[in-house]
Order: structure tokens, then C-alpha cells, then sequence
């Protein structure tokens, strides 16, 4: 089994954390980024510190055919891959009735759509492994029908992502792949802080967040597929 693992939006925030806590539990990771080629660069060079390998991979997700190119060069440079962690999405935290179609869609490629298109390229090589690990970077409450409405394509997008990791469980259970969703709810990195909503009162620390993708691609998960978890606070309760 290759131990290799493939994360987007990898430059900077959660995706910069996970794949360096990657790393740590022996992973070699693909470091995917679109823009930002200097802070991918330094997140390989630490995954390299940490002593395992790094490929760097560039593309725009929202394009299927360049998220397929981003899958295939992850592998081809690692030698295969046994996870995926779907970090990538853009927030939009604007009014419901304010958000323009093309704003609308934006959202819901980012965060949606690139997921499913990444996902979909990589199944291949997680099949021919016999062992294989999907996680999904979601969001606290998403996937329960209740009104967000200064970030409803975000929530949209979110939802959806946990309706297609279910059925992708579903799916792959016999093969030996698992899918889960871990669901931050406000992170040390968020844009909006409403730390008063927050029972804990704090927002997640990075690490958290990371410990629990950690959990979900560790043997020890191997029977846990179709779940999401929380890392909230007991935030949307």
C-alpha cells in the first residue's frame, strides 16, 4: 500500500495543517495548490523536514479536466495514493437575496463540484490499493435542514458535500475505502469569529481539526465510514 496522500488547497490554513500532520503520521504528501507556489512550496519543504517525500501539484479544481491532471500527477509522483483529503472551498459571507449567480456558482464549484471532481479521478487508485481513505473538509450543522442566511451557498455546498460522501460510503464500503466528513465549525483561521455562539466559547485550534482527519485515515478508523465529524465546540446543537 502506498502512504501517500493527496491534499488540496494545501498552501495555506486547515489544508497547510493537515498535510504536515500528514506527514507526521508517516505519509508522503502531494501538496496541491492553484496560485500561491511559494507557500506550497514551503509547506513541501517542511513535509520534507519531516522526513517523508512531497510533489508539488497545480491546478484549478473547478475545471474536471485539470483536477483529473492534479490527481494523475499526485500519483504518477508518489506512487500511488491511499488518501485524499478534499480541503478546498471558497466562503461567501454575504445576505441570501445579495448573492449574484455567478457568485452562486463560485461557491458551489469550490466547494462542491471540485470535490466530487477530484474524488471521482482518484477512485482508481484508491480501488487498486484495497485500502483507502476520503476525507472531506466540511461544516458544523451542514447537512441538517436549518436557515443560513448570510452563507447559504456555502451551506448548500457543504450539504451537498455530505450527501455525496454518504453515498460514496456506501458505495466503497466493500472495497476497503472509507469516506468521512470532518465539519469545523468556527477555526482559529475562520474569517467571521461569532465566538459568543460558541458553548466552549473558543474557536478550534488547527491541531484539532487535523487530529481528527488524522483519526479518520488511521487504521484504527478502518470500520467508521459515512460520518461526520464535528469539531464545533458544541456549536449548532
Amino acid at each position: 500500500m502506498a502512504r501517500a496522500a493527496l491534499v488540496t488547497g494545501a498552501a495555506r490554513g486547515i489544508g497547510r495543517a493537515v498535510a504536515l500532520g500528514l506527514a507526521e503520521r508517516g505519509f508522503d504528501v502531494a501538496v496541491h495548490y492553484r496560485t500561491s507556489r511559494a507557500a506550497a512550496r514551503a509547506v513541501a519543504a517542511e513535509v520534507r523536514r519531516r522526513g517523508r517525500r512531497a510533489r508539488l501539484v497545480q491546478g484549478d479544481l473547478t475545471d474536471p479536466e485539470a483536477a483529473r491532471a492534479v490527481v494523475e500527477a499526485a500519483a504518477r509522483g508518489l506512487g500511488g495514493l491511499a488518501v485524499v483529503v478534499n480541503n478546498v472551498g471558497d466562503y461567501l459571507y454575504k445576505p441570501v437575496e445579495e448573492v449574484t449567480p455567478a457568485e452562486w456558482r463560485a461557491v458551489l464549484d469550490s466547494n462542491l463540484n471540485s470535490a466530487f471532481y477530484v474524488t471521482q479521478a482518484a477512485l482508481p487508485h484508491l480501488l487498486a490499493g484495497g485500502w483507502g481513505r476520503v476525507v472531506f473538509l466540511g461544516y458544523a450543522g451542514a447537512g441538517r435542514a436549518v436557515a443560513k442566511p448570510h452563507i447559504a451557498p456555502y451551506f448548500v455546498a457543504k450539504t451537498g458535500v455530505v450527501l455525496y460522501a454518504k453515498a460514496l460510503a456506501a458505495r466503497l464500503a466493500p472495497h476497503g475505502v472509507t469516506v468521512n466528513v470532518v465539519a469545523p465549525g468556527v477555526a482559529e483561521n475562520s474569517v467571521t469569529q461569532p465566538l459568543r455562539e460558541i458553548p466552549m466559547g473558543r474557536a478550534a485550534y488547527l491541531g484539532e481539526l487535523v487530529d481528527a482527519v488524522g483519526y479518520f485515515v488511521s487504521d484504527a478508523a478502518g470500520y467508521v465510514t459515512g460520518q461526520v465529524l464535528e469539531v464545533a465546540g458544541g456549536w449548532n446543537l
